[in-house]
């Protein structure tokens, strides 16, 4: 199996989960955090919609500047609400499946960097960054259902049965 039909199976078995954490977003919540240093719960969720559309970046792009020098910080329009987040989520998973069907294993193996202020912090095989991309996704969205639970909103099934969905996926 190539190493981009494996990139794109973990995609579509993230994406449900994702999907599931997204619907379940109040309104309303998106300044919402549990302690003074944790992030609002609506960044929260906004990252877990568009992580995916980060395998596009790390596909098409050499690097990203998380800070550049003399250049303005990227600040993203928000979304509010679980509809917004799922059709954001939509949109970077059609990005990302995208630049993984228009790839080729050779460019995978190539080197992407992460920089700070123009200083690499990052620097590893696109293909390894990218599995990164989708643990750190994971770990979001686990953050997410800890949220849920402090807000009192259900939190669903991710890899097996929550306390208010009994699935087993």
């Amino acid at each position: 199996m190539r190493l981009t039909e494996v990139l794109l199976a973990e995609i579509d078995r993230e994406s449900e989960r994702s999907r599931r954490v997204l619907q379940q977003v109040p309104e309303n919540r998106h300044e919402w955090k549990p302690h003074d240093r944790s992030m609002p719960f609506g960044y929260l969720a906004q990252l877990v919609a568009t992580m995916p559309g980060w395998v596009a970046m790390e596909i098409n792009q050499d690097e990203l500047d998380l800070n550049p020098p003399g250049g303005p910080k990227y600040t993203p329009e928000p979304m509010r609400t679980s509809s917004e987040l799922l059709k954001g989520l939509e949109k970077s998973l059609a990005d990302a499946r995208n630049a993984l069907q228009t790839t080729s294993e050779e460019h995978l193996m190539t080197p992407w960097r992460l920089l700070v202020g123009g200083t690499v912090v990052l620097e590893t095989a696109r293909h390894i960054m990218i599995r990164d991309t989708l643990n750190h996704m994971a770990h979001h969205r686990g953050q997410m259902t800890v949220y849920l639970r402090l807000m009192g909103a259900k939190v669903p099934a991710l890899y097996g049965p929550s306390a208010d969905d009994q699935r087993f996926e």
